[in-house]
C-alpha cells in the first residue's frame, strides 16, 4: 500500500513535482536548402523523428523558384525530393519546405544556417525575430569575410546580426552528394559553450555521419574556409602533371600555414582541432576531389 503524504500519495506527489520539469522539445529550422542544405536536412529529419528531444516537424526555408512551371517548395513537399539541388535523393516526410522565412523560423529554438554567406545580410532581417527568445544557432557555412584587413568569422557575423545569439559551427570532410548517399564520414561541431555540444551532436550524429564536439569555434571554422586555398595549390599540381609526392607536400605545408594563420588572428585555438574531421580530413578530401581543386587543374 502507498503511504499518503498530505493530500497526495507518494507516487502522486512525485508525479505532480515532475510536471514542473518537463523539458519542451527543441524546434529546428534549417535556413537554406541547396545541395549541402538538402543533404543535411535528410540527417536532421531522421534524427528529429527518432529523438524525443526534438519536435518531429523540421521547417526548411527554401528560396522560392520555378522548376518546370512549378514552385520548388511544392515539388519538395509532394515528392520529398529537392529536384534542383539534390536530385535522386529522398528527404524525410517530416522535413517541410517553407518559402516564407519568418514562418519557417517561428518558435524555433535551434537555427541551422546553411546558405551562401553573401545572402546572409539580406536574409536575417526577414526572420523578424520570430524565433524563440532562447534560440541557439549553428553555421554550416564555409567561408571567410574581411573587415579592416582582418579576417572575420561568418559565425561572428551571424552572431552580430542575430543580436548576440550563441552560434556554433559544423565543419568536416563532408562532400554533400556522398553524405546524401549515406557513405560514411565524420564531422566536427565547434562550440564556445560545451553545454551546447550535446544538443548539436544529437541533432547531427547518425550511423554514417559521426560527429565530435570541440570547444573551439574559430579553429573549426577557419579550417573549413582555408582548405580551399590549399586545394587550389593541389589543383595546380594536378594540372602541371605532378604526382603524389608534390601534392602531399602542398597539403602538409598548407596545414602548417593554416595552423599558423589561425593562431595569428584568433585566440583559443586548440591543436586537437586540426586532427579532427574539420582539419586534416576536410583538407585531404578537398585536395583530391573538391571543386576548387578541379578549377585549378583546369
Amino acid at each position: 500500500a502507498m503511504k499518503t503524504v498530505g493530500k497526495f500519495s507518494r507516487r502522486q506527489k512525485s508525479a505532480s513535482y515532475s510536471v514542473a520539469y518537463i523539458i519542451m522539445p527543441e524546434k529546428v529550422a534549417i535556413i537554406g536548402s541547396g545541395n549541402w542544405g538538402s543533404a543535411i536536412a535528410r540527417i536532421i529529419g531522421v534524427n528529429c523523428a527518432r529523438h524525443e528531444d526534438y519536435e518531429t516537424t523540421v521547417e526548411m526555408w527554401v528560396f522560392e523558384e520555378q522548376v518546370d512551371g512549378k514552385n520548388l517548395t511544392e515539388i519538395i513537399n509532394t515528392t520529398h525530393e529537392n529536384v534542383k539541388y539534390l536530385p535522386g535523393v529522398k528527404l524525410p516526410v517530416n522535413v517541410h519546405a517553407e518559402p516564407n522565412l519568418e514562418k519557417a523560423v517561428t518558435g524555433a529554438t535551434l537555427l541551422v544556417f546553411v546558405l551562401p554567406h553573401q545572402f546572409l545580410p539580406r536574409t536575417v532581417p526577414n526572420m523578424k525575430n520570430a524565433y524563440a527568445p532562447n534560440a541557439r544557432g549553428i553555421s554550416l557555412i564555409k567561408g571567410i569575410e574581411f573587415e579592416d584587413n582582418k579576417p572575420m568569422l561568418i559565425s561572428d557575423l551571424i552572431k552580430k546580426a542575430m543580436g548576440g545569439m550563441d552560434i556554433s559551427v559544423l565543419m568536416g570532410a563532408n562532400v554533400a552528394n556522398e553524405v546524401a548517399q549515406d557513405q560514411f564520414c565524420e564531422s566536427t561541431v565547434g562550440t564556445r559553450d560545451m553545454a551546447n555540444g550535446p544538443v548539436w551532436q544529437k541533432l547531427f550524429n547518425y550511423d554514417t555521419f559521426l560527429v565530435n564536439v570541440v570547444n573551439d569555434v574559430p579553429g573549426v571554422e577557419l579550417c573549413g574556409a582555408l582548405k580551399n586555398v590549399v586545394a587550389l595549390g593541389a589543383g595546380f599540381c594536378d594540372g602541371l602533371g605532378l604526382g603524389g609526392n608534390t601534392k602531399a607536400a602542398i597539403i602538409r605545408i598548407g596545414l602548417a600555414e593554416t595552423i599558423q594563420f589561425c593562431k595569428m588572428f584568433f585566440s583559443g585555438i586548440k591543436d586537437q582541432t586540426f586532427l579532427e574531421s574539420c582539419g586534416v580530413a576536410d583538407l585531404i578530401t578537398t585536395c583530391y576531389g573538391g571543386r576548387n581543386r578541379k578549377c585549378a587543374e583546369a
